[in-house]
This record gives C-alpha cells, structure tokens and sequence, in this order.
C-alpha cells in the first residue's frame, strides 16, 4: 500500500492513499486537510494511473515541490520522495517493489538467435573471477600473468579494452574476430565496448548471439561451442550461421563484488583450429582478471572525478561563506548572534546584519527553496540585491517590494526565498518588520513569555510575483527581550527514528533558557545537534537571534 506520511511536530502522521484522486489543501472537503496560511484551499492532487501515483499541483499560490523541484506537471513518485506544500512536509512511501535496470536490450550488435531448439552444449562455471583453477593451471597462469603485464599501469578503460583482446589474440592464435561488451554504469544496459578483427581491413561490427549472452551474464558462466557451425544449439544464430563461425567462446567479465558487468566473446572461422574445453577455462581466467583492472580503472576514475567535484565544490563553499557577513555588528546596548549550517557543501539558507547611515541596523534572512548549488546561486543574487537596495532605499516597505520585484524579474522556476527583512532603530528601538513567507520571528520577553511578530502579515514568498503589496509590522523591543528567526532546516531536523526536532521543543529551549542572544543561539543549535545525535541533516539549518542585553 501507498501512503503520505505527514512530517510536523515532531510526529510522523500516515495517510493511506485508497482512493484514485486524493486532494491536498485547507477546505475541510479535501482529502488531507492542512491547518496552515500558506497552503491553498485546494492545493494539490495526488491521483492513481496504472498502478502508480502521480503529484498535480492544482494551481496554488506557493506551489507545490517534489524533492526541492516545483511541480509544473503531473509528476510520479517515487519511494522515499520528499513533498512539500507551504510548511508542509511529505514523505511518500510505497512497499510496492522497486524496478530492476535491464541488462539485454534490443540492440544491432545482438543476433536474433531465439528458438524453442536453442540450448547451450558446453559450459564452464566462473570461479572466483579467475575460473577453476585445478584446471590447467599452468596455461592458465601463464594467462593471466601476460594479461596482467599488458595491463600494468593502465587506468583508463578505452586503452584497457583494446589491450585485453591484443592479449587474447596473442594467446588464441586461432581467433579472428573478438569483442568485449560492458554495462553501462547509470543505465545497465550492455553495450559494445571494444572489437578486433584478424584481418586489418575488416572493419565489420561484430555481432553476438543473444541466447549466448544472456546465458553468460545471467548464469555467470562461460560457455563453449568446439564446432558452432554444425551446432543445433546455435542453429537460429545468425551471427554463427550467416558469418561462418567455426568455433567460439563466451566468457562472463565481474566486478570486485561478483557481479556481472559484461563479456568477453572470440570466435574462430578455421575450420581446423577448434577451441577447447581448456581453452575456455583459460579465457575465464584472462577474464576474471581483466574484470579486477576494469573495476580498479572505474574506481581510479570515480576518484578523478570525485576529487574535481570536491575541488570545484570547495570554491564554491568559499564564494557562498564569504557572502555572508564575517562579523556581527557591535552596538552598545544590543548582542547578535547567528548559526549557519549548510546540509550540502553549499546552501540555500541566508543571514545577513549590517549598519546604516541613519543609526539603524538591517537583519535579512532568507530560505531559498531546495538545497545544494542551485539552491546557493538563488541564494548568492538575493544577498547582492539586499545589499544594494538598503543602501538606497531607507523605506522598509519599499524596499521589499523591490527586492521581490528584482528577484522575480529574473526568477528561476521553483526557486523562491522565504525571507524576512527587519530593520531595527537604534534611538527608539522599534522594528520594522516585512514576510514574505516565511515564519514569523519569535520574541523571548523578559519573562520568557514568548510572542509571534506578524502572523496576520505575512506575505508570498520573495520572487514569485512582481509587484506584490507586502505589508510591514512594528514591534517595541523591550530590554531584555530577544528576538529569534530560523528556518524550517530547525524546525524539521530528524533524528535517526525520523522524529522531527518541532517547534513545541523549540518553543521550550527558547523560553527555558537565557534571554541573553549569543546564550540562546548557542543553546537552540546545541539542542538541534543533541536532537539529531549525527544523523545527516535533510535541510540547511540556520538561525539568528538578537536583542536588547
């Protein structure tokens, strides 16, 4: 059975999926109704099409995102996939089984051979990549000490390939046509790989049986025809009959993990030379081998690209740490403090906290929809707006409208910014405050009281549409009182059971502990990570909190 799984409050609240079309949003007549501002009457759909549930969003004005991605179109999920609506968070589960890549497919490198006489005479099983090694082994040695001499030192598989089959012409004089096929890493699919012909001016593309093949790679085993062309086995095989194969062998390439990731495949077309029982027990050997250097050179070339990765990934941590602020201000009477941990190397979380020239102090904070490199360049233009506006616009108001209107000017599908703007003058310690989607910043009073700012004017979230009217509202801060702004990456943090950290256990570390900022901010961060106990984060978690001390 399928189901949604609602993640909120720290409770994981399960909805069976039993009805064709299940409807999404805040009327009371939908399916899943949602008690939030931020989720539309009727938000989304989840409907049932040929065994599989596909997500619709239904025109609403916050969108609906599909693991960090808005939905534009009907989009089928998957296992584990991660739905957001507004603040709420989704996670769809199926115990239905999971597809398998195929490994054969319809290709023109493969012969169509099937027959209801089609059967194979000879095998050899593969044992422990190197073959049966009671079985000639000193050929077989001599084998694989030559593959391994070729071999030494190659780590990219094009130059491998090539020197795998010069080996085994070398070592089966008699060959005339080789092959090797491999599995295609993302796909699973088998393609050709490499060929060698005997003759230098053949440039034919060399065609396999598909009864063969299939054999090879489901069974794992190598397999032998001494005489192919008067074979019945082989009698439907237009790549033995149409090409005058003689005689041929088949032989299975694995992995460090025993599985199959292609095959190496010779043929003969002399009607003398035969290969043999032994023949094929060498060949496995070559390929058990040439399986360990093919494996060795992937891995060598995963760790290339890793190490680019992590170098191009470093930069850009560099460039989106120096974006924000490397100190908070200092100002006689006020303390500020901010934690910001990215769950990738780079984030959509944004803080930053600046004077201006008429003894006020800007806080802008923001939470980019989704994570990692998209989500960090949304996040790099919103700071370089942010910056650029304050200095010219004085108005709080004004100055989110053009924040969001340059944002949405040259907007990315999906990647919105939930963002609070609060202004704070410093002669009459009144905040000026303006959300766009984004929860509202919670006060600490003096006594530990806690107060919501702003939950009747919130506004959409930054870079949806030009134009919108936000609203602002005021606040006196009082001495003694702290102010307290985060993202949902708080909020929602999991443990290892998948329990969310919520805004009950927040609510109480923010009035249980010190009205002091700095004390405070260090203890909400402090009780996330205990929350966690090292489980991986999903989100960014980031927070600001500042007041008068």
């Amino acid at each position: 059975m399928s189901k949604l799984v609602l993640l909120q409050g720290g409770q994981a609240t399960p909805y069976a999926l039993t009805e064709d079309q299940t409807v999404i949003g805040r009327l009371p007549e939908c399916t899943i109704q949602l008690d939030s501002n931020m989720v539309s009457r009727k938000h989304a759909e989840v409907a049932k099409s040929d065994g599989k549930y596909f997500v619709k969003d239904l025109g609403s004005g916050n969108g609906t995102f599909l693991n960090g991605k808005k939905v534009e179109t009907p989009t089928e999920l998957k296992h584990n996939d991660r739905l957001k609506l507004g603040p709420m968070l989704f996670r769809y589960e199926t115990d239905a089984p999971q597809p398998k890549p195929t490994t054969i497919q319809e290709s023109d490198f493969l012969a169509d051979d099937e027959s209801e006489g089609s059967r194979i005479m000879a095998t050899a099983a593969n044992i422990d990549g190197f073959g049966m090694l009671d079985v000639a082994p000193e050929a077989k040695l001599k084998g694989v000490l030559e593959i391994s001499r070729n071999l030494a030192g190659s780590v990219e598989i094009d130059k491998i390939l090539p020197k795998i089959l010069d080996t085994l012409f070398r070592i089966f004089p008699a060959s005339d046509r080789g092959s090797i096929v491999l599995k295609d890493v993302e796909t699973g699919i088998l393609r050709p790989a490499a060929q060698k012909h005997r003759n230098p001016t053949e440039d034919e593309s060399v065609k396999l049986s598909r009864t063969v093949l299939k054999k090879v790679i489901e069974e794992k085993s190598g397999i032998l025809s001494a005489d192919a062309s008067s074979d019945t086995q082989f009698s439907a095989a237009e790549s033995i009959s149409a090409l005058s194969i003689r005689s041929m062998m088949c032989a299975p390439i694995l992995d460090l993990e025993g599985e199959a990731i292609g095959a190496i495949n010779i043929d003969t077309q002399n009607p003398i030379s035969q290969f043999e029982q032994e023949d094929l027990e060498i060949l496995l050997a070559i390929a058990g081998q040439a399986g360990i250097t093919l494996a060795n050179a992937r891995l060598y070339e995963s760790f290339l690209q890793k190490q680019k990765q992590d170098s191009e990934m470093q930069i850009a941590q560099n460039v989106q740490v120096a974006l924000l602020p490397e100190s908070l201000p200092e100002i006689e009477g006020y303390s500020f403090f901010a934690s910001y941990e990215s769950a990738q190397a780079v984030g959509g979380d944004y803080y930053d906290c600046f004077p201006l020239a008429d003894n006020r102090v800007v806080v802008s904070f923001g939470d980019v929809a989704g994570k990692g490199v998209p989500a960090s360049l949304v996040m790099s233009r919103i700071a370089s707006v942010v910056q650029c506006t304050l200095i010219h616009e004085t108005d709080v108001q004004k100055a989110m409208q053009t924040i969001n209107d340059l944002m949405s000017s040259h907007s990315i599908d999906g990647r919105f910014v939930t963002y609070v703007l609060c202004v704070i003058d410093l002669a009459t310690h009144e905040l000026t405050i303006a959300n766009g989607g984004h929860m509202c910043p919670i006060v600490r009073q003096a006594d530990g009281t806690l107060v919501e700012i702003g939950e009747e004017e919130i506004g959409i979230p930054v870079g949806i549409m030009e134009g919108y009217p936000f609203e602002i509202v005021k606040y006196s801060l009082q001495q003694g009182e702290t102010v307290v702004i985060y993202t949902d990456g708080v909020s929602e943090a999991m443990n290892s059971n998948e329990d969310l950290y919520g805004m009950e256990r927040l609510n109480e570390i923010i009035t249980q502990n010190s009205g002091d900022p700095e004390e405070l901010g260090i203890a909400i961060r402090e009780d996330v990570r205990k929350h966690a106990n090292g489980h991986p984060q999903n989100d960014d978690i980031t927070l600001m909190t500042f007041g008068r001390v």
